[in-house]
């Protein structure tokens, strides 16, 4: 069940990222709801599924987008695994925590494309990449973490109770 839940999730999200976001961009600028739901899920599970599900999503970005297949899916993934080694120390319902985490994995995400997007073509401009395109996407992804982690939030909840009483007998 928390399979097919998370591979719906992870789909609708492509889906949802690919066509609708795009319109609801600002000065170009939507949000990573890929990387939203990459670092709750590190979060709420752990490192381990983390990296599952980071590599599925960057796997579909891979295939549909790149010229090559890996570059996102091993981006995901290890922002998937890095994030969620801090699961055991942290509160789920503190929702300051999950914000800042998917902050600090969109700079790493938009640093990681400027070294290699960006600096291996000779577009070096760091103040331009700063303020045109790290910061909005920055501050949009940190309103959007907040009404995505909980409904996440929500959904891993009841599926842990689902199966916590799924073996109980009486």
């Amino acid at each position: 069940m928390r399979i097919l839940i998370t591979a719906l999730i992870i789909f609708v999200n492509f889906i949802l990222q690919t066509s609708l976001f795009p319109l609801l961009a600002v000065r170009g600028i939507f949000p990573n709801t890929a990387l939203i739901i990459v670092t709750s899920y590190a979060l709420l599970r752990g490192s381990k599924e983390g990296a599952i599900v980071g590599g599925f999503t960057g796997l579909l970005m891979d295939i549909f987008f790149s010229k090559m297949i890996g570059f996102y899916t091993l981006l995901y993934l290890a922002i998937g695994f890095l994030f969620g080694r801090s699961q055991k120390n942290f509160y789920r319902e503190n929702y300051i925590l999950p914000v800042i985490f998917c902050a600090v994995s969109t700079v790493l995400f938009q640093a990681v494309l400027y070294i290699t997007g960006f600096l291996f073509r000779g577009e070096g401009n760091i103040f331009y990449f700063v303020l045109s395109i790290l910061g909005p996407e920055l501050v949009y992804t940190a309103v959007v973490t907040v009404l995505l982690y909980r409904i996440l939030f929500g959904i891993n909840e009841w599926l842990e109770l689902k199966e916590k009483y799924k073996y109980r007998l009486f």
